[in-house]
This record gives structure tokens, sequence and C-alpha cells, in this order.
């Protein structure tokens, strides 16, 4: 947050000089330092009210609607308006995957509603990179050149003088100037120089002089999961040995306080007779790759500012404070730091998720800004694009509508435009269709009014915000062996708890959820395509997104997959095969069935 630090006036202690008072001196008191961190995570471009998906009160156990811009900063101004040491942190997430009011403009509306907020410091997440390091550069520098300084950061210069995107231009007819916040990504190097892409961290000072040193890093897993030109020319580092390689450097420093901003998480679990999240507790805590980080970590990092999983959670572990904030600007945690200026060291660390009401004023200055952007996204949003008989639901959000098998309505209706769009022999011949469950980013609902629609009606806002990453579709020729293989791939990786089980169209199959060490888990022989048993040896044309098709999500068996025809862009596919089949209903989850 941009701030200037207010001065701490000194002031006298009157105290008698005995004889007994300087032959006995007391014991050195403490001399506190309190610090503020207003957290947040997997933001995701989430500007306006109305994010599908309630959060629990933890004061009521009621469903609260939550979310917007508007209310957040208004949220953020209360929480952070006691204390001036007060710094406003993410880790990660802050773009991509957005709705179209931030999406359609790349994501500028939001770094300019976050500057506006007085958001610190980032620390990279894996939807950061998903327009590739020249676009995440932008973000952080507009029309300003930069990077290349002392804590790492590659050199920038604008493709266009005016920072605007250098395709689409400037929309809004503006220079983009970039992020007053700072991006970090200690972990990430740029091959072509060997140093981080962006600053490995960044020290503050408190008013009283401490520093405070935030590290930001991404999971190094992000190459599975971003398209590979989002990653080409980047190196991903394992996380702990790189924060604990920059340790003693911030000790040197003269830092008291580390915090990690780290996009990487796990989820509690309710116990069963609750029935619901408490967003403040740590029960029946999963995660096994955050875990891992935060138990190799040199116990001179204080805090773990967690995310990715999207789940709330205050915990702590090996006596350390981990947090997560959900997503979409639901939660805000508010965690306070207590360091000890005679030590040198923070010697205590609380946590509390707060849930982004909408009972609270409109911050006017966002509604300024969203006011707009708006101009330029309504007229596009608002068009009605087809229409629904009830919620089509996606695996996001509560509800939340994949069943046992990992099948979704949602992913469903999208595989089935896939491969409607792509079935003719001139559009690839596809015979089939996959789709990645996490491009699924939202679920239809029939009551969701975005634009003056009237229920059940489908806007191009809401269309969007369930496929907001221009993904194109593929058509590729694979074997009857590939895709066998490539449905074993969705269980590799993640426990079986865990699955990223693909949305199909065409296509049917069975597979048992646990099986011994070594054994196949779809049933041989249950695969079909189009009610007919798939042939290993035989070729089947198969209709794809790009980013699966070129071996993302660990997929990795589509990328030897041959003979390639590009196509429609995906949005424009879900949008006409909409329109095509209103009344759209929510399809009967039949096509894949797992065996206990």
């Amino acid at each position: 947050m941009k701030r200037t630090l207010v001065a701490i006036a000194a002031f006298a202690l009157a105290v008698a000089f005995t004889p007994a008072a300087l032959a006995a001196p007391g014991p050195k008191t403490e001399k506190l330092t309190h610090v503020k961190l207003l957290a947040f995570n997997d933001f995701h471009g989430h500007l306006e009210a109305g994010t599908p998906g309630t959060i629990t009160s933890p004061v009521n156990g009621a469903q609260v609607p939550p979310g917007g811009a508007e209310y957040f900063a208004t949220h953020i101004k209360a929480l952070g308006s006691e204390n001036v040491d007060t710094f406003v942190v993410s880790a990660g997430d802050l773009i991509g995957a957005s709705p179209l009011a931030s999406g359609l403009m790349h994501d500028e509306p939001t770094i300019d509603v976050m500057n506006y907020i007085g958001l610190d410091t980032i620390g990279v997440g894996n939807h950061e990179f998903d327009e590739g390091k020249a676009e995440l550069l932008r973000m952080q520098y507009g029309n300003s050149s930069g990077g290349g300084g002392t804590n790492g950061g590659t050199a920038y210069v604008p493709a266009r003088p005016d920072g605007c995107h250098p395709v689409d231009g400037c929309q809004d007819g503006t220079p983009f100037y970039g992020s007053v916040f700072q991006y970090l990504a200690a972990n990430v190097t740029d091959t072509s120089t060997g140093n981080p892409l962006l600053p490995a961290y960044r020290i503050v000072n408190t008013s009283e002089g401490e520093k405070v040193a935030f590290i930001g890093e991404t999971l190094q897993g992000t190459p599975l999961i971003v398209t590979p030109t989002g990653v080409a020319g980047l190196e991903f580092l394992d996380e702990a040995d790189t924060v604990n390689g920059l340790v003693a450097q911030l000790k040197q420093r003269q830092v008291s306080t580390i915090v990690l901003l780290l996009h990487e998480g796990g989820q509690q679990n309710a116990p069963f007779s609750r029935g619901f999240v408490d967003v403040n507790k740590c029960e029946n805590f999963t995660g096994p790759d955050l875990l891992d980080i935060v138990n190799r970590l040199d116990p001179a990092v204080d805090v773990v500012v967690s995310a990715h999983t999207h789940q709330p959670y205050v915990c702590r572990f090996n006596d350390r404070l981990v947090t997560s904030a959900a997503s979409f600007g639901r939660l805000i945690t508010s965690i306070d730091l207590t360091i000890d200026r005679r030590a040198g060291k923070m010697v205590d660390a609380t946590a509390e998720n707060h849930v982004v009401t909408q009972t609270v004023a409109k911050d006017p200055g966002v509604t300024s800004i969203l006011t707009e952007y708006k101009k330029i996204s309504d007229p596009i949003g608002n068009q009605v694009v087809g229409s629904i008989t009830a919620d089509i639901l996606s695996g996001r959000g509560t509800p939340n509508g994949t069943n046992r098998a990992g099948e979704q309505p949602m992913g469903d209706v999208i595989a089935d435009g896939m491969y409607e769009a792509t079935k003719a022999e001139d559009f690839g011949g596809a015979k089939a269709a996959f789709m990645n469950v996490g491009g699924v980013r939202a679920s239809l609902l029939f009551n969701q009014i975005s634009g003056g629609e009237q229920p059940g009606e489908v806007t191009y806002a809401e269309a969007f915000a369930v496929q907001p990453f221009g993904n194109t579709l593929v058509v590729k020729t694979c074997t009857g062996q590939q895709l066998y293989d490539v449905l074993e791939q969705q269980f590799e990786n993640p426990a079986p708890d865990q699955q990223r089980v693909m949305a199909v169209s065409q296509v049917t199959y069975s597979y048992t959820r646990v099986v011994p060490a070594g054994t196949k888990r779809v049933t041989d022989g249950s695969l079909k395509i189009g009610g007919v048993v798939v042939d290993k040896a035989a070729g089947y044309r198969v209709v794809l997104n790009n980013f699966i098709a070129d071996g993302g999500d660990g997929f990795s068996v589509f990328k030897s997959c041959t003979a390639p025809l590009g196509g429609d862009v995906d949005i424009d596919a879900f949008a006409r095969y909409l329109k095509a089949h209103s009344p759209v209903a929510p399809p009967a989850l039949n096509r894949i069935t797992r065996i206990d």
C-alpha cells in the first residue's frame, strides 16, 4: 500500500534515580511492534458482486453471499484503519480465468482496482502465466521500462509506448501504467538470464523501523497446469529450497520477520456432524504438497499465506501460522504479527478470516473504475446467447455438481459443444470430445441475473465466466491405446480422492477408484465411442482444447496424438451450442461409471 509512514514521536519516562534503583536494575522490558497483514488469494478478476457460491459465516453458520470489489475495498479499509503498519498482500492468481468485466481487457481492470485498493505485494500464481511471461511483465510494468533490480527481475521494454496490449491495444482509450504493487517470483527463473523473472522478495519497514520481508512463489508444478506457451523460457524451482536459500541474505539485511506468499494449498474437511467448513479452523487437513513445503522451511520463516485450492483455513503447523482465504475476494485474512524489537524477531502471530459481506457501503472509488470499464464490457456481456431449464453445475462453488465418478453437468455440456463444433469432416471429423475440468470455471444458474435478462436466459458474460481462457479447439488422431492411456493419467500424481476426471462427449467407460499398485484403473473393454467398443489399434479423431492437446494438466499422451487441425475459440463454440439447443437441460451423469 502506498503510504507515508507515520513518525512516532519520542516520549520521556519520569524515572526516580535512587541508589537502590541504580544498584539493582529490573529486567529489560519488551518493546513490541504490532503489524497487520490483510491477505487474500485466488481473486481471478472477480470484480463484480454476484459470484456464484456462498461462504459460511463463522459467526452464526449462515450462508452468506460474499464478494465484489466494491465491498472488498470497504472491508480492506475498515480492517486496516487502526494500525499504520498494515500491509495488503496476496498469494497469487489475482488475474487469469477471469470473468468478462476483467478478462475482456486482459485483466487491466483488476490491476487498476488493486492499485486503488492499495495492494502492496503479491506472489505469482500459476494463472499469472496464462498469457506468457511477456504479458506478466506488462501487468507489472505497463508502459514503463523496469526489472533487473538487485532482488532479481527480467529487464522489460514495453511492446507499445502506451503499455497497452500488443494485439488488442488500449480498449479503454488510455495508456496502461501497470501495477503500483510488487509482483514476486522467487522460484521462477528466466532461462535467458538465469535470474528470477521478477524480484524474489520485498522488504518493508514498519513505523518503528522493523523490517518485514515478503517472499513470493508459485507451485513448482506450474508447467503441468499452464499451457506450454505460457511457461516457455521459464524454469520453476523447488519452493522450500528456494526460500531457505534466501534466509541468510535476509538476515544480513536485519529482517526480523519473514512471510512467504505461496501459491500452493490444501483443504480442511469438516466433521460430518456439523456439515459445513468453519473458515477459521483447520480440521482434518489434507494437502500433502503444501505440508511438504511447510515442513521443510527454515525455522526463520514465520508465516505462510497459501493459495491455489480456493479453500478457507487458519492452521498452525510446527508452530508456524498457515492461512488461506478461499477465492474470488470472498474472504480477507486479517493476520496480526507481534515483533519483539529487542530480540529482533516475531514472537506471536494470529489470524482470522473475515467474510466480505455485501451489507456494507460500496467503495465509490472502485465503483467509478468499474463504471468506466463496464461501458466497454456490458454491451458485449449482456447479449443473451441461449437459455437453460435448470441449474447446470460445475465442480466449483456451492453447490458442487460433481458426482462420485468425477462427472459434472457443466463439463459434459461444454464437451458436447466441442464435439458439435468439430464433428463435420471439414472441421476435423471429431468422433469424441475430452475437456479438462480445471478449465470449467463456473456454473450456469437459472436464477442468476447479470445483465437484465430473464430467469433461465444465459448472457455472453455468464458463458464467458464458465470458459474464460480463450483456448482454441484442436482435433487430433489418437489410437485406442492412447485413449486408454490418457484416461489412466487422470489418476496419476493426485491421490484417488483428488481426481482430474475429464468431461467427455460421445464417450463412455468405467473405472475402479482404488486398485493394487501397478494395476490399471480403467476397465479393459469398457471404453466406447458412439456406443462402439474402442479398438486399441485403431485411430480416432478427438477434439480437445489446445491446453490439453499440448499436454497440459499432465495429459502428456494427447501431445503425442497426430494430425492436428485447429478450429474455433472454445467460448465461441460453447455460445453457439447454447443458442442452437436452447433451452439446454442438465445432462444425465451416465457417461462415466466408478466401480468400488
